[in-house]
C-alpha cells in the first residue's frame, strides 16, 4: 500500500512540473538578434542590407613564385632548390623588390612513389622539395621584367602560381563604398515603410562587412591544377593590372514609429 501511494506521489509531481513548463516556456532569440529595453528588441522593425562598390586602379602585384626541385634523396632535392632559390631572390631583390615585400608561403617536402606490381606496394623512387614565396611589386609598370628576371633565374625549377593585383591603403575607397551601402539601404528602407504604410524610425541596428578581391593576370600562366614550369629563355610577359573592385556590405535595422 505504501508503495502504491509513493508512486501516486511521483506521479502528482511529474503532471503539475509539466504543466508549469507548458505555461511558461521560453523561446531564446536567435544569437544574431539583441534584444533591448522594453517589449521589443532588434529582431523588430524593418531590416535591409546596402551594398557600395568602387573600382579603382591597383598599385601594387602580388606575385607568387618559387622552384620545385626532385632529386633521389632529400638532401639532393633540397641543395638543389635552396641554390635555385637564392638566384630567384636575388632577382628579385636587384629588380627593386624589397626584402620586407618578400614572405615564404609554403615550404614542402614530399615523396615520389610508384607502384610496384611485385610487392604490391608503393616504394619510394625520390624526393620533391617545393619552396614558394610571395613577393610585392610596388612598381606595376616594372612587374613583367621583374617577373622576366625570375623565371631566368629559376630555370626549368621556376614555379610561378599567380599574379595578382590590389591597393595598398583601401581605406579611403572603403569610406566611399560604405556611403554608397548606407544610402542604398536607406533608400530600400524608405521605399518598404511607404509601401507598408508605416512610419520609418531611427537605426537600431547596423553591421558591415567588406571585400576587395585581387584581381589575377590569368592568360600568363594558364590556370592548370599544378603550377607549370616556364621554359628558358622566356619572352618578357606583358601585364595587364586592369582595374579592382572594394565592395561593402552594411545591414541596418530600422525601428518603426
Amino acid at each position: 500500500m505504501k508503495r502504491i501511494l509513493y508512486l501516486a506521489g511521483l506521479l502528482l509531481m511529474l503532471v503539475i512540473i509539466l504543466g508549469m513548463t507548458g505555461c511558461d516556456s521560453i523561446t531564446s532569440p536567435p544569437s544574431s538578434t539583441t534584444v533591448t529595453g522594453g517589449s521589443g528588441g532588434q529582431n523588430t522593425g524593418i531590416w535591409v542590407s546596402g551594398t557600395g562598390e568602387v573600382s579603382t586602379t591597383p598599385d601594387i602585384a602580388v606575385l607568387q613564385v618559387g622552384v620545385e626541385a626532385q632529386q633521389t634523396t632529400v638532401a639532393e632535392a633540397q641543395d638543389e632548390a635552396s641554390g635555385v632559390m637564392a638566384k630567384v631572390m636575388a632577382a628579385l631583390s636587384d629588380s627593386g623588390v624589397k626584402e620586407e615585400d618578400i614572405q615564404t608561403q609554403y615550404f614542402r617536402i614530399r615523396q615520389r612513389t610508384r607502384w610496384d606490381d611485385r610487392t604490391e606496394q608503393e616504394i619510394v623512387i625520390g624526393y620533391r622539395v617545393t619552396n614558394m614565396v610571395t613577393a610585392k611589386i610596388r612598381d606595376i609598370e616594372n612587374a613583367g621584367n621583374i617577373i622576366d628576371a625570375a623565371v631566368r633565374a629559376g630555370g626549368d625549377l621556376i614555379r610561378i602560381d599567380d599574379l595578382g593585383f590590389s591597393v595598398e591603403d583601401p581605406s579611403a575607397y572603403y569610406d566611399e563604398a560604405r556611403e554608397k551601402a548606407t544610402a542604398d539601404a536607406r533608400e530600400k528602407a524608405e521605399k518598404l515603410a511607404k509601401q507598408t504604410g508605416v512610419k520609418l524610425g531611427e537605426p537600431t541596428f547596423i553591421a558591415e562587412s567588406a571585400y576587395m578581391p585581387l584581381a589575377y593576370e590569368r592568360m600568363m600562366f594558364g590556370m592548370a591544377e599544378a603550377p607549370i614550369p616556364a621554359p628558358v629563355p622566356v619572352i618578357e610577359p606583358s601585364i595587364s593590372p586592369g582595374e579592382v573592385k572594394v565592395t561593402l556590405t552594411v545591414q541596418i535595422a530600422y525601428s518603426i514609429k
